[in-house]
């Protein structure tokens, strides 16, 4: 090793026979640095690297340019001495240079022994887990030099400066009950052509199209994976379609720090530091409109797959540490992926809870949703008492993965006074079986996915029997699931469609799935969607079919708005987005996941229109999105008659009427049989009950907007039947009725 600590690669190093050193003077100034923060923090002049490795016999920095590493070459390799940069499990050093255009990565060695779990191989150069931008390819979807999905990664060696203007943001710090929360793809919003984004698939370009989300009153947006992953993960020709599969959705995570870089418009531009400040303005500009951002995080698994997949950061790490391992070396497969994070781990979850604040303070967005967020509750390995808490207990013994009732990880997350105030999203389910809608620890701030409302509302609104009473708990926000616990309807998030499964269109028009584009023979995916299609399978159909799946489609909107609790509504299902009954896009980088702007055009004054006019009512409407369970005092059951529910397991019969404190009653009923009824409504003295919405009516009369040019003809049609305070209500439909002074008492 020469005075300034860089040394010879054929002293210390086994590279590999492509791996080339380029010899020049020595360009940092070496000292030994701190163990804290983790990762690589500009500070003092310089850069600070600190590495957790339990494990690492050595560590060596290895430092490049972006010539380099796209040509597989390292500028500079720094071995790190144990005895002086090294403080208990952590590997630390503080240069002092010109980083400019620089990017890093770690060879570590020690022992490789996978069946006890240990990966260590001083061949590869790692990712840091904490690196802030990850450099590879620049394009997505188009492979490295040689046709290679997986070309060498590095992070960026932060600098000073810090360029980008946030223009004053603050959190909107909106109430979780006034949410109307949106489910998007950030490239497949704008990558189809009829977007005329001038950025098309990136960051900037679903900046350019805001404003859409603004009118249909959106005001959260729940970003699906955008922290760096390889969508040629899975790349295979299909020849289905003729193209090749990749990973689209993006659910298998490289690291969690860095934003999607090739979801930038910049890509590798200034070594990621162009693709932080566009993730940035999308932050910004949406806080603008008053819309929150939430990011879908992926915290139960990685990318590396099981002990067959590809190591490139977290196994050569430490394996033993940041996965699941089984006696024998065998990685758990809670999460279907391959592997699975070993979330309570004390190294680990202070790594998760280091990256949520990283997100809240650097990037300013307001919340997450955990997928499989099972998966951390369940105990890591190795696990004991004193592992997690400091002290054995007497008697406690825990296998590994068991479900914990009070876990680590999420105590330590709901309680962090950094985190106080986001928004915590619990998918409550994991691969493993363990199924905890309704039972998520909560600490009274999480909220879950409810994927009770969601299997609930879908078999109602088809017509299933038996199921009046529970359908009547998804409209108060599931009293059974959240009450007890000491949570509040906005604790549910209601939806009906999510980017896994069927589309809303696509729910009324098939009974199967139709996942034959997957190349996968139709085996992938789930099998019991709930789905009914009106009486012709597939897109093309009758007319009266046509219509009855227009009527389908308002009634399940209908009721996500009308339901208590915080209502998501899928990309695309605003214009009834189709994907042919395909419920499992996981891998098409095509139309089939692509928003059809031309598609929203057509549907603009149809189902559109109903949809923004709906949530517009929502947001308006006093006694929906209520603090707390509605009780008698303002909620009242109906049926056929006034007063009379009936919750036999024949009925598909559901009304209730609401009062809000300040402004005026709502009558909301549901017929979900096949025949008509009329219906008698409640006697409201001085009163009379006005239509505004009826799923059963054709655009723009299922909407009887203020604007609506024929509004006043259009209610003198229902006079006959409300002047003896009757309504008929056709088969499969909905309404929304309001009080009006009756002028004729």
């Amino acid at each position: 090793m020469n005075e300034n600590g860089a040394g010879d690669d054929s002293e210390r190093v086994k590279g590999e026979p492509s791996t080339v050193v380029i010899e020049r003077p020595p360009r940092f100034n070496i000292l030994k640095g701190k163990p804290w923060p983790f990762g690589a923090t500009y500070r003092d002049g310089g850069v600070n690297f600190a590495l957790c490795s339990n494990g690492a016999s050595s560590v060596t920095l290895c430092l490049m340019s972006l010539s380099d590493l796209q040509e597989n070459k390292t500028s500079e390799q720094i071995y790190l001495d144990p005895l002086i940069n090294k403080t208990g499990d952590v590997w630390h050093i503080f240069l002092m240079g010109n980083f400019e255009d620089m990017l890093y990565g770690y060879r570590v060695d020690g022992e490789f022994f996978p069946e006890k779990g240990h990966f260590f191989d001083s061949l590869k150069i790692l990712l840091d887990p904490y690196a802030k931008a990850v450099v590879s390819r620049g394009e997505y979807g188009v492979p490295g030099p040689g046709g290679d999905c997986w070309p060498q990664m590095a992070g960026m060696v932060p600098s000073p400066k810090n360029d980008f203007d946030w223009e004053g943001d603050l959190p909107l710090r909106l109430p979780q009950k006034d949410l109307i929360i949106y489910e998007m793809h950030v490239r497949g919003f704008t990558k189809h052509d009829s977007s005329e984004a001038n950025f098309p698939g990136t960051y900037r370009g679903m900046v350019e199209k805001l404003d859409h989300l603004e009118e249909l009153g959106i005001n959260a947006i729940e970003l699906m994976p955008c922290h760096e992953f390889n969508e040629l993960e899975y790349y295979s020709y299909n020849p289905v379609l003729d193209d090749h599969k990749v990973n689209f959705w993006g659910y298998s995570t490289v690291n969690f720090f860095s934003p999607m870089m090739r979801y930038s418009s910049s890509g590798m531009q200034n070594c990621g530091r162009d693709a932080i400040n566009e993730f940035k303005l999308l932050v910004r500009e949406a806080h603008k409109r008053g819309i929150e951002v939430i990011m879908d995080v992926v915290f139960n698994h990685t990318a590396e797959g099981n002990e067959k997949g590809p190591t490139f950061s977290f196994r050569g790490l430490d394996s033993c540490v940041y996965y699941m391992l089984a006696p024998k070396g065998e990685f758990y497969n809670y999460s279907g992926c391959g592997n699975t994070v070993n979330c309570n781990h004390p190294v680990v979850r202070q790594f998760i809870v280091d990256c949520l604040r990283y997100w809240v303070t650097e990037m300013h967005v307001d919340g997450f949703r955990f997928d499989l967020a099972s998966i951390m509750t369940r105990s890591c390995s190795l696990w004991d008492a004193a592992n997690a808490f400091g002290s054995p207990i007497e008697g406690h013994s825990i296998t590994t993965g068991t479900p914990l009732s009070n876990p680590p990880l999420i105590d330590l997350i709901s309680n962090d006074p950094v985190l106080n105030g986001i928004k915590l999203i619990a998918e409550a389910w994991d691969a493993g079986g363990l199924y905890q809608v309704g039972g998520f620890p909560h600490h009274g701030v999480w909220s879950e996915w409810n994927g009770q409302y969601r299997d609930i509302v879908r078999q109602f609104i088809k017509g299933t029997d038996g199921l009046s009473g529970v359908f009547a708990e998804c409209l108060c926000g599931s009293p059974q699931l959240y009450q007890g616990g000491g949570r509040k309807p906005w604790n549910s998030i209601n939806f009906i469609c999510a980017h896994d499964g069927l589309t809303l269109s696509d729910l009324v028009s098939y009974n199967e799935k139709h996942n034959s584009a997957n190349g996968e023979g139709n085996n992938d995916g789930e099998d019991h969607n709930n789905s009914w299609n009106c009486g012709q399978e597939g897109e093309f159909a009758s007319l009266p079919v046509q219509r009855l799946r227009k009527r389908q489609m308002r009634n399940f909107f209908l009721c996500l708005m009308v339901s208590q609790g915080t209502p998501m509504i899928f990309m695309g299902d605003e214009y009834g987005h189709t994907k042919g009954g395909n419920n499992n896009t996981y891998c098409h980088d095509s139309y089939i996941n692509y928003f059809r702007w031309d598609k929203k055009e057509d549907a603009s004054s149809d189902f559109f229109r109903f949809c923004r006019l709906m949530t517009k009512f929502r947001r308006e409407c006093e006694s929906l999105g209520l603090d707390d369970f509605p009780t008698g005092e303002r909620l009242q059951w109906h049926g056929h008659s006034p007063g009379v529910p009936d919750w036999s397991e024949s009925s598909r019969f559901v009304a209730f009427s609401l009062m809000g404190s300040i402004e005026g009653e709502i009558y909301v009923a549901f017929n979900t049989s096949h025949l008509p009824v009329t219906i008698e409504l409640p006697e409201r003295p001085g009163y009379r009950w006005e239509p505004l919405v009826d799923t059963s009516k054709p655009s723009p009369y299922d909407f009887l907007s203020a604007d609506l040019p024929d509004r006043t003809t259009a209610i003198q049609q229902y006079d006959h039947f409300l002047n003896s305070n009757i309504y008929p209500l056709l088969s499969y439909s909905s309404i929304i009725l309001t009080l009006a002074p009756d002028d004729n008492s």
